[in-house]
């Protein structure tokens, strides 16, 4: 008589998962209804919250982002599409050539995807902060389709109900967090409103040596353009001089104190949502990434701006 097999623990489990999913994404890739032929989908590196894959196919080359709507994030692909379109007539990213249920064929850039270092470089940060502006001044005119909106206060909400729901490793330290996020709302005030790509992260700026491109519109909607300058400066570590540098060009003013009170409180902002959205992803997401890691090191850096911003 043969002896049955043990069962799997939970991380041969979550592994024979993720690589189940990764199996499908790459299938759904390359079964797409838009190549001309068979193609042999390339695994891109660098996303974290879908399967990313380059595709030649009839002389051109493309970007395949699988990924279905994820309400526990606030992504819906809908918007993305919309926001992905606009910003492809506004000049600002590539083209999106397709789009069916679950996947995105966007056209591929040449180019150097930027780091932190490369954000921090005087002259890159002039383009970018360029391309910012573009964004809030042009993609109004070009959105088509209900106004989404992204109130980064308000995603601290829901994410507390997710954590909560889903047992987080968090739960002891999720009260004191949200009451900084209430604290972070009310230190930030009234805001102009703007369209807003919400996510700026250095890897999504792509220089092709002519231009800087802007990619992944998951979470763009309207919002405050001081998010999109605090997100800049959280992402990449800029030092205090350059995110002054950034308020003054970009409301071609002196930093006063209120303004730049307010944007660290944003900014403050900018890194608990970064964490927040790792805490809930380690519960969640199939991407083969060390959350636990990322969430900790972003919880650190509120951490560290927060104690300095009550002390201030």
């Amino acid at each position: 008589m043969s002896k049955e097999a043990p069962e799997k623990t939970d991380m041969e489990k979550a592994v024979l998962e993720k690589a189940a999913w990764e199996k499908a994404a790459w299938e759904k890739a390359a079964s797409l209804s838009f190549w001309s032929g068979p193609v042999e989908p390339r695994p891109l590196s660098g996303g974290l919250s879908n399967h990313n894959f380059v595709v030649e196919d009839g002389g051109g080359k493309f970007v395949v982002r699988i990924g279905d709507d994820n309400p526990l994030h606030g992504v819906l692909r809908v918007n993305e599409i919309a926001a992905n379109r606009a910003a492809h007539a506004a000049g600002l990213s590539p083209e999106l050539v397709h789009a069916e249920p679950g996947a995105l064929v966007i056209r591929f850039v040449d180019g150097k995807t930027y780091g932190p270092e490369d954000v921090r470089d005087p002259a890159k940060l002039d383009r970018i902060l360029s391309l910012v502006k573009r964004i809030h001044g042009e993609m109004p005119r070009h959105f088509r389709g209900p106004s989404p909106l992204f109130w980064v206060f308000q995603v601290f909400r829901d994410y507390g109900h997710t954590l909560r729901q889903g047992n987080s490793r968090m739960l002891d330290q999720l009260p004191r967090l949200l009451e900084a996020g209430e604290f972070l709302e009310a230190a930030v005030g009234a805001v102009d409103i703007r369209f807003t790509h919400n996510d700026l992260l250095a890897a999504n700026f792509i220089d092709d040596g002519d231009r800087i491109w802007l990619v992944d519109w998951e979470y763009g909607g309207f919002g405050s353009p001081l998010f999109d300058l605090s997100n800049i400066a959280s992402n990449s570590e800029l030092p205090e001089e350059q995110q002054r540098w950034l308020l003054e060009e970009y409301y071609h003013q002196p930093v006063t104190g209120g303004l730049w009170r307010r944007f660290q409180a944003i900014t403050c902002a900018s890194h608990l949502r970064e964490a927040m959205w790792s805490m809930v992803s380690e519960i969640h997401s199939a991407i083969d990434f060390d959350f636990v890691a990322y969430t900790d090191e972003n919880l650190a850096r509120f951490e560290r701006a927060f104690e300095e911003f009550r002390r201030d």
